[in-house]
């Protein structure tokens, strides 16, 4: 084997090393929200909003977000920056499916149009924040879709707990979002073992 070879293997070790320790390191962020004036504490998004010095590219796999029993499945969904949502219809009936602005801003509205039973239809979100679900044809159906900066993000179920898995360590800032509350923020250290944090949302 030639010395630029053994160079060659040696710098993949190293670096297969370092990507081995950086996961070793990882620990979970687990916790609980609590609802203050609010009906429940189920659904709300958690996530760390940045990773200095990182960026992170579009995930490949899409979501599925049903139009099923005339609502929308699951009604709360988060996802990552860049994430491709397709939206089936599982009735047997027309469906439409529209948003009147994405984080607040009306000019990023869109219409998606209505399809019948079977089909799919995808969209890419590029834009950070709340995406309120509605359907021209049935107004009684709402959902919602929270785009994220980074994916390290959980969505809390009926207890309000949540697990983030897998976040390298280092000071973070963690926000929440849902549809009924106001949103909270606070610090975290995430160092190589598990770190739990308690947050409080108010209407």
């Amino acid at each position: 084997m030639t010395k630029s070879n053994l160079t060659t293997l040696s710098a993949i070790a190293v670096l297969a090393a370092g990507a081995m320790a950086s996961a070793a390191w990882a620990g979970d962020l687990k916790g609980r929200v609590t609802a203050q004036g609010v009906r429940s504490a189920e659904g709300i998004a958690v996530y760390i909003d940045s990773v200095p010095g990182k960026t992170f590219p579009a995930p490949g796999p899409h979501v599925f977000v049903d139009q099923s029993h005339l609502a929308f499945a699951p009604h709360v969904v988060v996802v990552q920056q860049g994430t491709t949502v397709e939206f089936k219809n599982d009735d047997n009936v027309g469906h439409n499916v529209y948003w009147p602005a994405i984080n607040h801003n009306h000019k990023m509205a869109h219409n998606m149009g209505t399809w019948p039973q079977g089909l799919s239809k995808p969209f890419t979100f590029n834009d950070l924040g709340d995406v309120p679900l509605l359907c021209n044809v049935h107004p009684e159906m709402s959902g919602y879709i929270y785009v994220a900066p980074t994916p390290y993000y959980a969505l809390t179920d009926k207890e309000g707990a949540f697990t983030i898995k897998n976040v390298p360590p280092g000071q973070y800032t963690i926000k929440t979002w849902s549809e009924a509350a106001k949103p909270a923020t606070q610090a975290v250290t995430i160092a190589s073992a598990a770190v739990s944090v308690n947050l409080t949302v108010t209407k």
